[in-house]
């Protein structure tokens, strides 16, 4: 039988409102009480759900949105196709900006848990943040792991980076590396990666794997890429993400490289934003508003039905590729 709130309480030795304050981080808990209530919960395996936080007050209709930041056109755009879709269903945004900050995201996750959001879509991408399997509320993720019990709603990374990779590929390149983020277990970059390597063994080429962290300035992306070019042969470049594209073809222009007559380049995401103003990328294009609309549905629906079992964890939603005047004039 599923374990409840009450039976947490005996356990712990409290009473229900104390075990709820502790889920929900609300008021103040003694470090003793908070560390039994815990340990109550995990030997009865005990899953929060909003029951718990019914304690405190009705619905709000607020939904907290975790992101590492909108300045990235990606998020921007993903942020603003998920807020128009809650605001369609009767929802307003609280909207985290967490970087790549893990005690930001902490420090965020316990405010959207104080004005008691009736849900969270988290979509930064810091890892390891254990406070997830913890609190009782709601909640679905992009790109990221968080726990066994909150599904995931992402694009097919993986082949994005076979098809970037191929593209190149099948343009002529013999030299094809891989420009982006470094590897960090859970993030989708890395799916990308093992894309661009599974792809580069087959073709029996050899590996070329050059991190280029997101954190970094501008100026020092550029310098990092610039030396790769200089001191490399490279042919083609798998970029882990658009804007690193676009300083690739910034490096190589003020190196005076040809594109794509020397040099084939590739980015990931495709926005609008990038379709318009850079129409010269070739990019894999992420399914923004498909992503969006699918968070929003699984997040109203564990809303409706806290206590329902998760009977899908993971949902990959197809890429594709747009060919440009990065790999071929014609």
């Amino acid at each position: 039988m599923r374990a409840k709130l009450s039976d947490v309480a005996k356990k712990a030795g409290v009473s229900p409102t104390t075990v709820s304050r502790v889920i929900n981080n609300y008021g103040y808990i003694s470090d003793k009480t908070r560390n039994k209530v815990h340990e109550a919960m995990k030997e009865l395996n005990y899953q929060p759900n909003s029951l718990a936080r019914s304690l405190h007050g009705k619905k709000t209709n607020l939904v907290g949105l975790i992101f590492p930041g909108v300045s990235n056109p990606f998020f921007g755009e993903l942020v603003e196709e998920i807020e128009n879709k809650l605001f369609e269903d009767g929802y307003k945004v609280i909207l985290c900006n967490a970087a790549y900050n893990k005690e930001k995201e902490r420090s965020y996750l316990r405010m959207l848990l104080a004005n008691q959001v009736d849900g969270i879509i988290a979509g930064a991408h810091n890892l390891g943040i254990d406070e997830y399997q913890e609190f009782g509320l709601p909640i679905v993720s992009f790109d990221r792991s968080l726990s066994e019990n909150v599904p995931i709603v992402s694009s097919d990374n993986y082949k994005g980076g076979v098809i970037a990779t191929q593209e190149l590929f099948d343009a002529g390149c013999r030299h094809i590396y891989f420009v982006g983020n470094p590897v960090q277990k859970g993030n989708p970059t890395d799916h990308r990666l093992s894309g661009y390597r599974d792809t580069i063994k087959k073709l029996g080429l050899t590996l070329h794997i050059h991190p280029v962290s997101f954190s970094e300035t501008p100026m020092l992306k550029i310098m990092a890429i610039k030396q790769l070019l200089s001191e490399h042969k490279a042919d083609g470049i798998v970029c882990t993400d658009d804007l690193t594209a676009l300083l690739v073809i910034q490096a190589a222009q003020e190196l005076g490289i040809n594109i794509p007559e020397q040099l084939k380049i590739t980015g990931f995401d495709g926005t609008k934003f990038i379709q318009q103003y850079h129409p010269e990328l070739s990019t894999v294009v992420q399914p923004t508003k498909d992503i969006a609309a699918l968070l929003v549905k699984l997040l109203e629906r564990r809303i409706a039905h806290p206590d329902e079992d998760l009977k899908q964890k993971s949902y990959i939603l197809p890429t594709r590729f747009i060919k440009s005047k990065t790999i071929s004039d014609n």
